[in-house]
């Protein structure tokens, strides 16, 4: 697989457009009907899959996650180089985006704080190794209720985390509120690409992927919830709207991969 800088990608959208009345609030796993019955069936659903959650990420994906993951943090390289600079990986899961930040902040001599938050147990316990042997501080908590005082951190990304959030606004509003004046958040999630990549892509996605990463982890739920709540998740434009309506400046969309997957940025000024 080529180096992820090599892949075709289009300019950043920057854009603003008026969120569709009815929108979706968050994510609404089958069975549940409120915010508090959604993130506890999205815990239980993390929780259950963490001992096979690393190997299955990288095998569905064929890898290219971690290209995603490692450009993503390259991108905020001016705040990882700050030796004072505090980073909040928010629904870190088992850290792979901790270590991909760490490692950034590392070839620039940075002791950067880094903090993984997540609020599955089990999920920051597979990830202890990762954790302890880069000097990350996980944290067990709901991102929807943050632990962290009011403009505390320089940086906050998630990377493929926000998705499940119960409330995505209330999830942009706590982003807003911990970051510095003058901080920046990153969101790296998946779309769904149009055109004729899109139709084969969502057929592997909805048909394929579900079958082989329940037969591997033995859980059939969280693979069928995977592509729902992506079809789910709000379109570039309206996560952008959404992103100008808490209050972000600068908002912008970078597809990666043509479109499967893509970087939301935006800046507390």
């Amino acid at each position: 697989m080529p180096e992820q800088a090599k892949t075709p990608v289009t300019d950043p959208v920057k854009t603003a457009v008026r969120i569709p009345a009815g929108g979706a609030r968050g994510t609404t796993p089958a069975g549940t009907s409120d915010e508090h019955s959604a993130a506890k069936a999205v815990r239980q659903m993390f929780d259950e899959i963490a001992p096979r959650y690393d190997f299955l990420n990288h095998v569905l994906s064929m890898n290219v996650d971690r290209l995603w993951w490692r450009r993503t943090a390259r991108i905020f390289t001016h705040i990882l180089s700050r030796g004072n600079a505090r980073v909040l990986d928010l629904c870190a899961g088992t850290g792979d985006m901790s270590v991909a930040m760490r490692a950034v902040a590392a070839r620039q001599n940075s002791s950067a704080t880094i903090l993984a938050l997540d609020f599955s147990h089990q999920m920051l316990q597979h990830g202890l190794p990762k954790y302890n042997a880069k000097k990350i501080q996980p944290v067990e908590a709901d991102a929807l209720h943050l632990p962290l005082a009011d403009s505390s951190m320089d940086l906050v990304v998630s990377s493929f985390g926000f998705r499940n959030l119960a409330n995505y606004d209330t999830g942009l509003r706590e982003i807003f509120r911990v970051l510095k004046p003058q901080g920046e958040m990153g969101i790296l999630d998946f779309s769904e690409p149009g055109g004729l990549l899109g139709k084969f892509y969502g057929f592997y996605f909805r048909n394929v992927l579900p079958r082989i990463g329940t037969l591997i982890s033995g859980v059939r739920g969280p693979y069928e919830y995977l592509p729902a709540s992506v079809q789910k998740f709000p379109a570039p434009q309206e996560m952008l709207a959404r992103m100008e309506t808490v209050g972000f400046k600068d908002v912008s969309w970078t597809p990666y991969t043509f479109g499967i997957a893509g970087l939301y940025r935006g800046k507390k000024l």
